[in-house]
């Protein structure tokens, strides 16, 4: 019985930079820039970029696209404050007793 195992295989010993923390904060952060409308939606998907951003920062190969997903997660929270803000300032406005 002969064994021909390949052990000089290029895909084994040598790992890849992991890309889903990078590209999972890209495309929250892309989705985020759409749910600050709703805040109820733009604080999880921002807090999740923001999260996936430091992740992909730290233990990616893509730093560029953790930080572009990092920024634009941190958009997102900075604009679902601000639309809080206001939706509570216009419903206190037009309270009427």
């Amino acid at each position: 019985m002969d064994n021909n195992y390949n052990y000089n295989d290029p895909g084994m010993g040598s790992e890849e930079p992991k890309k889903g923390f990078a590209i999972a904060a890209l495309i929250l952060g892309i989705v985020g820039l759409l749910a600050w409308c709703l805040p109820i939606l733009g604080y999880p998907v921002g807090i999740a970029g923001i999260i996936l951003g430091i992740l992909g920062i730290k233990k990616s190969g893509m730093k560029g696209m953790s930080i572009a997903g990092l920024i634009m997660s941190c958009v997102c929270i900075l604009a679902s404050i601000i639309n809080s803000i206001a939706g509570v300032a216009l419903a206190l406005s037009n309270f009427n007793y």
